[in-house]
């Protein structure tokens, strides 16, 4: 009997669970010009599962690319920063690291990788497109580095378009002097590929204004 229970819940369970293809597509249509993303759920699931939670809410839907971090002396190369920011309405939680030592993905040009605070664990949904290759951000000894999910499949014309914006000399740590002085909109984030699956979860960005 406890064996039929139990099959029963792990049916359950594989029912609920959402069966994605191994790439699925990302179109972020921008102030900018569109990008498209092909998400690795193959190699990075738990990554490209939790950006997906917040694209098929609609979370990513008018918030912005805010940062344009150039390599010095070497125009076009460097990485661009977008999605939430620190708008906790928005957020679904913190997301555990799926380092590159595990995945076996690398920060190569044109992938798409995802943000994190100095704690191990703590990626929302903000996310960085590399403009050529960043191997210091790949996991190594002494540090995790962070999580490639997937890479840009068109519009990196767009991305390096965005990475020569006018920045602000202001700001502090590692923001210091790569804030956009405008931000790109990010209209809308849209799957291109499966079937959605929204959590549910009330949106309170559009109950409450942000203060």
């Amino acid at each position: 009997m406890r064996f039929v229970v139990g099959m029963m819940a792990l049916a359950l369970l594989t029912a609920a669970a959402p069966v994605e293809p191994p790439m699925v597509r990302v179109r972020l249509e921008t102030s900018a010009g569109p990008i498209v993303i092909a998400l690795d759920t193959r190699h990075a699931p738990k990554t490209a599962a939790n950006f997906l939670a917040y694209v098929d809410d609609q979370r990513l839907d008018g918030t912005a690319f805010f940062r344009a971090s150039r390599r010095p002396g070497k125009p076009g190369l460097g990485f661009i920063e977008g999605g939430i920011g620190t708008d906790a309405r928005r957020r679904l939680g913190t997301l555990p690291l799926e380092p590159t030592s595990k995945t076996g993905l690398r920060h190569v040009d044109g992938v798409i990788s995802m943000a994190r605070y100095d704690a191990l664990d703590s990626g929302t949904a903000n996310f960085s497109l590399m403009s050529g290759p960043f191997p210091n951000m790949d996991a190594r000894p002494g540090s995790p580095g962070y999580a490639v999910f997937g890479k840009v499949v068109t519009g990196m014309d767009v991305v390096k378009r965005i990475l020569a914006m006018p920045t602000s000399q202001g700001g502090e740590g590692p923001m210091k002097g790569e804030t956009l002085r405008r931000p790109v909109s990010i209209v809308r984030a849209v799957r291109l590929d499966g079937t959605p699956h929204p959590t549910g979860r009330v949106k309170v960005w559009q109950l409450l204004p942000r203060k």
